[in-house]
């Protein structure tokens, strides 16, 4: 019942990252917003988790895991119902600034309670029911979101969360036993104010870079100085204050596994939603599939992450996590192959089959990675620890979605400029009428140039397939520096989060 409460608060988190934004048009019209202004929807909600996200660990001592997670799922479930009420673009943005910084601590705080509950040969298990929690949001957000917009309204977007959520705090309430709260942390209120406001600067760069065409505009400069400064303050900061004193406990950072965990799961939140942030719109802009068709379509890709971790949530344990970390790896990076080879004219078993091949390679990726990464961390860390272990993950996917949309416009431009330069009027008079309209004529000059486009922009996807594939194959020999969990503090760590 512990599981199934805290996995129903891990749902309801993770599909409001993806589930509003095909409500966006409706929004706009329903509000009385500019395009530039309904993005706000998006990125408040994202600003705000990232930044409330280290707060957790925090908070988990101050005031014990038990009352964090009860106040963490009623705030975000009253603020899905604020956002649903809303009738103006400020209460929007105001309930899904609130929906963020309540959210933020759902997913680690289910993680953290997970990792205690279970004895370490019952990790991966545990990890695997959790990371298909946390898969939901990019797999089924779109669709559901889409669901209901069409048959419904996009207020129910977020009225979706209030059963969810109320079931959710009842479980959490009836069965997670109360605790004594821990209080040996101090809150250090300027480390966490530089943190977020390095955090801040960092994704308001990413969601609002593309628009603002980079370092072109002055904003940007703005976001790029402010996060540095914030940073470097922080680093300084936490690197001169007692152990203890520290927004930050640097004992995690001396953990090697935790490390190279941080370091894995950022490559693969980059991945994972950079390469689902791409194959819808190149479904529907440049192969006219209906929003309907393309959900169903990239749906079963979820499914094959799901039996996955079923299965591998089995063998940790069993099998050395390295060696599934690999096979999941090397799985990922051959489903990535085949997309770099998608044409204009696909099929639907051109486009299932490399996306549920995906699934099961990010599925035997996420279970093993995130046993490895707390397997040798100490019980009383865990709470921080799944925080920063989220957060890296939410800025590998910021960084990865900004990076493949920044690459995707601009490689677009670069090879629409080459194609074009390879038609002169010569090969223009000489080309046959295509439905009755000659070539050189104004509506077969622009028939011409719409064709371009759209072969430039598939090159330019394909360029991003190939770069996900690079950075898969890239993050392969780091394998080496995990090492399996001592069985003596293994067995420490589970006796410590069973009492």
């Amino acid at each position: 019942m512990i599981t199934l409460s805290v996995m129903l608060a891990t749902i309801i988190q993770a599909l409001d990252t993806t589930i509003a934004n095909v409500a966006l048009p409706h929004m706009r019209g329903s509000l009385s917003a500019s395009q530039d202004q309904i993005t706000w929807v998006l990125t408040s909600y994202i600003v705000a988790a990232a930044i409330a996200t280290p707060l957790s660990g925090w908070l988990c001592d101050r005031y014990t895991q038990k009352r964090v997670f009860l106040v963490s799922v009623a705030g975000f479930t009253l603020a899905s119902l604020w956002c649903g009420l809303s009738g103006s673009l400020a209460e929007i943005v105001a309930a899904r600034l609130l929906q963020g910084l309540f959210g933020a601590a759902l997913v680690p705080l289910s993680q953290a309670v997970l990792l205690q509950i279970n004895e370490p040969a019952r990790r991966g298990s545990a990890m695997a029911v959790w990371g298909m929690g946390v898969m939901v949001g990019p797999i089924l957000g779109p669709s559901l979101g889409g669901w209901l917009t069409d048959n419904y309204d996009w207020r129910w977007v977020f009225f979706i969360n209030l059963p969810i959520g109320a079931l959710a705090f009842y479980g959490i309430w009836r069965y997670i036993r109360p605790a004594v709260a821990a209080r040996t942390m101090r809150f250090d209120a300027f480390g966490f104010a530089t943190l977020s406001l390095a955090i801040g600067a960092l994704q308001l760069l990413l969601d609002r870079g593309q628009a603002n065409d980079w370092f072109s505009s002055p904003e940007t400069w703005v976001e790029v100085v402010l996060m540095a400064v914030a940073f470097a303050f922080f680093v300084t900061h936490t690197l001169y204050t007692p152990a203890g004193r520290s927004f930050l406990d640097l004992r995690l950072l001396k953990n090697r596994n935790f490390v190279t965990g941080l370091l894995f799961i950022f490559i693969v939140g980059m991945v994972l939603y950079a390469t689902r942030a791409l194959t819808p719109p190149m479904l529907q802009s440049l192969m006219a599939y209906p929003a309907v068709a393309v959900g169903l379509l990239t749906a079963p890709s979820g499914m094959g992450t799901m039996f996955s971790m079923l299965l591998v949530g089995r063998l940790v344990g069993r099998v050395d996590v390295r060696l599934l970390l690999l096979a999941g790896f090397s799985i990922t990076a051959f489903s990535l192959w085949q997309m770099s080879g998608y044409t204009l004219v696909l099929s639907a078993h051109d486009i299932v089959w490399p996306g549920v091949i995906q699934g099961l390679g990010l599925g035997l990726v996420f279970v093993p990675l995130s046993t490895a990464t707390f397997a040798t961390v100490e019980p009383a860390m865990l709470s921080q620890g799944t925080a920063l272990y989220s957060l890296m993950r939410n800025i590998g996917s910021s960084i990865g979605i900004s990076l493949v949309q920044t690459l995707l416009v601009r490689n677009t431009q670069t090879v629409h400029a080459s194609l074009t330069a390879q038609v002169n009027a010569t090969a223009l008079a000489s080309a046959p009428a295509v439905g009755g309209i000659a070539p050189a004529s104004p509506a077969g000059l622009a028939m011409l140039n719409a064709e371009i486009t759209r072969q430039a922009s598939m090159i330019a996807y394909l360029d991003d397939f190939k770069l996900m594939l690079v950075l898969t194959l890239l993050v392969i020999p780091l394998l080496g520096l995990i090492r399996p969990a001592r069985r003596g503090l293994a067995g420490a760590a589970a006796h410590a989060a069973l009492d």
